[in-house]
């Protein structure tokens, strides 16, 4: 359906973008009764994940910026296309995220002492995936894309019943391997469903600059099944990620899901997204809140009240204190390690190095 409120925020947007959901928190009955049964009780699930997800975000935003981690990647305005979609998956299903994907990490179980180690540079990559059914991160764009479509052949030969989802952004779908993906998944006819959270920009690259046609429509002349969303709306995000992901565990065509959410932070710690973009434009995301939206709808709908938000309140700022102190008892990284770890065996160069920074290093003591 088309849906002038999310037009009006994202001029990228074209063709018909699904929403159940409006920012005033009404929901079109509808349009969702043909797509999801909801209840009080799924709303209130989601909500609560948006929620922690939001303010575990902030926890570790702050931990960034008081010298406890090297790097943080917000997640900020994406906590509904997050929740939404990994929550329509089964657990056996696998996932491959980018690098911002913490709402979804947590949804999966992923304490935040695995979350933080890779950011704090405590390792290189902290969870087993075999246990949470969810990879590692991928810093390097679109990598994961062409992992997911190569271990959902695996399934395939296999003759496994599982689906892959592969978490990317609109950046990432400029990148080649991006297109690999795409054209190969549709090929091989893997069971993968591509997850766009096409948030306005590549790091200070709008969308507008980044390509002529929507990602959805693109993917579609490579032989995808694909749908676009309204990626502030969790619900329409859970409704369409449910479908297309039993869609393709049946034997259908791989998809792809374009998410239009907004990344209302920079895009990482080492970014100021005031030089690229302007104060009206997130005052205007920001009246489309994810988290606000759910909360306007329990209200609305009498499935929440104000014991029930105190109560998931509560249960953030346990999370938060969770993680302050699970992060910083983390070990320190050492850079010595570095060196010993850029080869499989450290060679004489590389040993004449760390030895001289670590002597380097004690002249301070």
């Amino acid at each position: 359906m088309s849906t002038d409120s999310v037009a009006a925020a994202a001029p990228s947007h074209a063709g018909d973008v699904l929403q159940l959901v409006d920012p005033a928190g009404t929901l079109n009955e509808q349009t969702a009764a043909g797509m999801l049964d909801v209840t009080g009780e799924l709303v209130r699930a989601l909500y609560r994940d948006m929620v922690l997800g939001r303010r575990f975000d902030q926890e570790a935003y702050s931990l960034q910026r008081q010298g406890e981690l090297g790097l943080w990647l917000m997640s900020l305005g994406q906590e509904a296309a997050q929740a939404g979609s990994i929550r329509a998956l089964r657990d056996d299903d696998r996932v491959f995220p980018s690098y911002r994907e913490h709402v979804a990490a947590l949804c999966r179980g992923v304490p935040p002492t695995e979350l933080l180690s890779q950011w704090r540079g405590s390792s290189h990559g902290s969870w087993d995936p075999e246990r949470y059914h969810f990879h590692i991160y991928s810093l390097v764009l679109a990598t994961q894309t062409l992992h997911a479509v190569g271990y959902a052949m695996g399934v395939r030969y296999d003759a496994g019943d599982s689906v892959v989802l592969a978490y990317f952004g609109d950046g990432a779908s400029s990148q080649g391997d991006a297109s690999e993906a795409l054209n190969w998944a549709a090929v091989t006819s893997a069971p993968v469903v591509f997850f766009c959270q096409n948030n306005g920009w590549a790091i200070s690259t709008p969308a507008s600059k980044q390509y002529a046609a929507p990602l959805a429509e693109r993917a579609k002349g490579f032989g995808l099944d694909a749908v676009s969303v309204d990626g502030n709306d969790v619900l329409a995000v859970y409704a369409a990620t449910q479908r297309m992901a039993e869609r393709v565990r049946a034997g259908g065509a791989p998809g792809l899901i374009e998410a239009h959410t907004y990344r209302m932070s920079g895009h990482s710690t080492s970014d100021d997204p005031r030089r690229y973009r302007e104060d009206a434009e997130l005052a205007r995301w920001k009246a489309h809140d994810p988290v606000e939206r759910v909360r306007l709808l329990l209200t609305a709908r009498g499935w929440a009240d104000e014991d029930y938000f105190a109560t998931v309140a509560s249960d953030a700022e346990e999370l938060a204190v969770r993680t302050r102190r699970e992060c910083r008892a983390l070990p320190e990284p050492s850079l010595s390690d570095t060196f010993r770890n850029t080869l499989c065996e450290e060679t004489e160069a590389l040993r004449r190095e760390r030895e001289g920074f670590e002597t380097f290093k004690e002249s301070f003591l």
